[in-house]
C-alpha cells in the first residue's frame, strides 16, 4: 500500500503501526532470551551517551593540564588517576568516545552508502552484456586491488598521504570499508534477482535500473545492515590504532588511542594506570559493538532465530 493511501485511510496506519509495535516487541523478547546481545546493547547505548554527554560530565577539563605533580595514581580525587601532563584520565576517557564514535559512524556511513550503490550494479549487472557488465568487472576489480593490502597499512598511507586528522581518518576508513559492504550486498542482490518478483517487475514494464534499486535492494539490505555494527567497533578499533602511531586524531584531543600511546611508556615503570584505563575502555566498546552486531545478524536471520 503507498504512503498516499495510508496518509487517507486510518485503518491502514493503525494496521502499520501495530507492526511496528510487534516488531519491537519480538526484538524486546529477542534480546531478553540472549544475555550477551543484551550486554552488547547496553555497551552501546553507554557508549553513544558518553558521546553526547560525555566531554560535560567529566569532573575536570580533557585538554587541559591540572596544577600539582603528574601521574598521580587512582584516587578519590582522580578516580583513574592523571597522565604525564597531569590531565585527568577518567575525565578524559568518557570524553573520548565523542570522537571516535563519530568518526567511526560516519565513515561507516558514507561506506555504507557507497557500498549499496556499488554492490547492485555489480552484482544486478554480473551476467549482463555491454557498458553495464564492463562497469560490474571494473568495480570487483578496484574492491580486489584495495582488499590485496593489509587494512592497517593501507589506512596509514591514506592518513600518512594526507595528513592526520579526523576528516582525513573518516575518509580513509570509508574507503577501506566499502569493498566490505559492497560485497555482502553483491551476494545477496545475486540471491534476490534470481526470485519470481523479478521478472514479474521486468514483464511489468520496468526498466533494468528501476527493477536494480526499487525491487531488489529493499529485499538485498538485510546482510549489510546486520554488519554496520560490527564495522563501527572495527572503525573505532583502527581509529585508535592510526591515534596510537601517530597518524589520526592528534594531541591533546582526548582518544583513546592517542592515550595509550601517551602511557605505554609510563607503564614501563609502574604507573600502570595511564595506559591500563583507556585500553579497557576501547576494548569493551568494541566488544559491545561486536555483540550487539552478532545478535541483530541472528534477529534478521529467520532460520537463526527460529
Amino acid at each position: 500500500m503507498s504512503e498516499l493511501q495510508t496518509s487517507f485511510d486510518p485503518t491502514a496506519t493503525v494496521r502499520v503501526n501495530a507492526t511496528r509495535v510487534g516488531k519491537l516487541r519480538e526484538f524486546g523478547h529477542f534480546v531478553s532470551r540472549r544475555p550477551g546481545v543484551l550486554i552488547g546493547l547496553v555497551i552501546v547505548s553507554i557508549s553513544f551517551f558518553l558521546a553526547i554527554f560525555g566531554p560535560y560530565i567529566g569532573p575536570y577539563p580533557t585538554e587541559t593540564a591540572l596544577p600539582g605533580p603528574p601521574l598521580q595514581p587512582p584516587s578519590f580525587q582522580h578516580v583513574m588517576g592523571t597522565d604525564v601532563s597531569n590531565m585527568d584520565i577518567f575525565s578524559r576517557v568518557i570524553a573520548a568516545p565523542r570522537i571516535d564514535l563519530t568518526i567511526a559512524l560516519v565513515s561507516t556511513a558514507i561506506a555504507f552508502s557507497l557500498g549499496l550503490v556499488l554492490g547492485v550494479i555489480s552484482g544486478f549487472f554480473a551476467t549482463g552484456t555491454g557498458p553495464a557488465r564492463f562497469a560490474s568487472e571494473i568495480i570487483m576489480r578496484g574492491a580486489d586491488i584495495i582488499q590485496a593490502f593489509p587494512v592497517f597499512i593501507f589506512a596509514l598511507a591514506l592518513v600518512g598521504f594526507r595528513g592526520p586528522g579526523a576528516i582525513n581518518v573518516i575518509a580513509a576508513l570509508a574507503f577501506l570499508n566499502i569493498p566490505f559492504f559492497l560485497r555482502i550486498t553483491r551476494g545477496a542482490v545475486l540471491q534476490v534477482r534470481e526470485r519470481p518478483f523479478i521478472e514479474a517487475a521486468r514483464c511489468a514494464g520496468n526498466s533494468e535500473w528501476r527493477i536494480a534499486f526499487f525491487h531488489i535492494l529493499p529485499n538485498a539490505l538485510t546482510p549489510p545492515v546486520a554488519n554496520i555494527s560490527p564495522t563501527i567497533g572495527f572503525s573505532i578499533l583502527l581509529t585508535s590504532g592510526l591515534s596510537f602511531v601517530g597518524a589520526g586524531v592528534p594531541v591533546p584531543t582526548p582518544e583513546w588511542g592517542s592515550m595509550i600511546a601517551i602511557g605505554a611508556p609510563n607503564m614501563m615503570t609502574g604507573q600502570w594506570w595511564t595506559a591500563l584505563f583507556p585500553g579497557l575502555a576501547l576494548g569493551i566498546t568494541v566488544f559491545g559493538f561486536a555483540l550487539a552486531g552478532d545478535g541483530l545478524k541472528e534477529f534478521l536471520d529467520p532460520v537463526k532465530k527460529s
